[in-house]
């Protein structure tokens, strides 16, 4: 889906903006009153050897185009030198501390500083190409003053400066992470997003007790979904979004006191866990993957919560859960190109908030009720493409001013742009029984087989640069970048 910008401004002053926005973020981070957790164990922190052919092998491909994306070879390349300079098991050896000590001969604030310049030094060899030279300043003790890393006080001991957080967004360099970052243990806030970062994340992250922010989105990561981010129980934005997961994801990620959860445009496969329902999110997002089975019933539970979910584009079906209907905080719900069938739920007219809902390109079927067209905040409502036969007067496009309706390809008489009635008949003809779906939602029917959907093909994927993780999050923003 094409982002469409929401405002325009040159790179330094976008630069300046973050760093602002970024220095108040980490101070208010900071101001909440956490549990310190200390302690961490360690790593070696130079595989410059390693590193070394990497660079030499990227050098032309960073000669060749000063910004170009990573091929699927040197993708390969980087992840396996990563998996070759990890630890045993991905995690930091006790006795990392007292094996670097007596290599450094720089003069630091504190000895969580010292830690700290290990592991960006680390950090620093495991770059293959850093084309905007972003962390050539990355030298000497001083690591409060390199570029992208931000200092504040530790919340344990307030006279004590610490690296509180890393923000390389959009600065396209390519590399791995290195099990060194693990040592950065008072870091709130970790933000990578369109880099050419990839291997996978490693263990070592489970020892970062106060991650708030977690962003590593639009880079090459890969694997199965990264389970150190359950270890992180300050976590509250976990964005994984336009990289290379897949598998199933874990039913303990909707038991995190999460606030917003990006996972759309990677390689997930699974069901979507029972376990939604105990989510915190306002947020969710799980465009352009592959999940399949059904929406759980348990999303009814969010309501004191959710604003804002995302299916667009997957493989899920069945009925509509009817307890997506008791969700009367949300403004957004899009559960566009995927095989719903069924009718709709009556419950959907509760859906006071609601502004957006997309259900085109699936197999709905039966009547778009009064209710649902009526609702007091609604701006937009798509339900084109689908086997809908019957609206409400108050669900034709233009009834209402101020509102968009899209009613067009379905089996509707009299209106324009429908479908024919060949196309219509099998399906109308043979409405699901949604009580009797396992995926338990709208109106009864007379059957519980219908023919084999074949919903519009999705648009092919992008992976448009995106904005940082913003300080709040509103519904036009994320309505752009997913």
């Amino acid at each position: 889906m094409p982002v469409i910008p929401c405002y325009k401004s040159s790179p330094l002053t976008l630069h300046i903006t973050m760093l602002v926005l970024i220095s108040l973020r980490l101070l208010l981070l900071y101001m909440q009153p956490w549990a310190y957790q200390g302690g961490l164990t360690m790593a070696h922190p130079f595989p410059s050897r390693q590193a070394l052919g990497c660079l030499l092998i990227l050098c032309f491909a960073c000669f060749a185009s000063f910004s170009s994306a990573l091929t699927d070879a040197e993708v390969s390349m980087i992840t396996r030198r990563q998996l070759l300079t990890l630890p045993e098991g991905g995690d930091l050896p006790d006795d990392f501390e007292f094996e670097a000590s007596g290599k450094l001969n720089l003069t630091f604030g504190n000895s969580r500083l010292k830690r700290a310049y290990i592991a960006l030094q680390a950090f620093k060899h495991a770059m293959y190409s850093d084309p905007f030279n972003t962390t050539d300043n990355w030298v000497g003790g001083d690591v409060c003053s390199y570029n992208g890393v931000f200092c504040a006080p530790a919340l344990d001991d307030e006279s004590l400066q610490v690296v509180a957080g890393i923000d390389l967004n959009h600065a396209d360099i390519a590399g791995h992470l290195p099990a060194e970052l693990g040592l950065l243990s008072d870091m709130a806030l970790f933000h990578i997003n369109s880099n050419r970062f990839c291997g996978i994340i490693p263990k070592s992250f489970s020892k970062l007790k106060l991650m708030h922010e977690f962003d590593v989105s639009n880079n090459r990561f890969v694997g199965p979904f990264p389970s150190v981010v359950l270890s992180m129980p300050a976590l509250q934005y976990l964005d994984l979004r336009f990289n290379d997961f897949e598998g199933a994801l874990p039913p303990e990620l909707f038991e995190k006191e999460l606030d917003a959860l990006f996972l759309n445009d990677n390689r997930f496969d699974s069901e979507i866990p029972e376990t939604l329902g105990f989510s915190t999110v306002s947020v969710a997002v799980f465009a352009n993957n592959k999940f399949n089975g059904c929406i759980p019933k348990s999303i009814g539970k969010m309501v004191d919560t959710l604003n804002e979910i995302v299916f667009l584009d997957n493989e899920l079906g069945g009925c509509l859960p009817s307890e997506i209907g008791l969700l009367s905080n949300m403004t957004v719900f899009d559960a566009s190109s995927n095989s719903f069938a069924g009718s709709l739920p009556s419950s959907f007219s509760g859906l006071k908030s609601l502004e957006i809902m997309d259900l085109s390109h699936n197999v709905l079927t039966g009547n778009v009720e009064e209710g649902l067209c009526k609702l007091p905040r609604l701006q937009n409502l798509t339900f084109a493409d689908n086997y809908f036969k019957g609206e409400a007067k108050a669900c034709l496009p233009g009834s209402r001013a101020g509102v968009v309706i899209k009613d067009k390809n379905n089996c509707l008489a009299g209106r324009p742009k429908q479908k024919t009635t060949r196309k219509c008949l099998p399906v109308v003809s043979r409405p699901v029984d949604c009580s009797k779906s396992k995926c338990a939602g709208g109106g009864e029917g007379h059957s519980s087989s219908p023919p084999k959907s074949t919903p519009t093909p999705a648009a092919p994927k992008v992976q448009p640069p995106k904005p940082s993780a913003p300080l709040t999050l509103t519904g036009v923003l994320i309505r752009i970048r997913y």
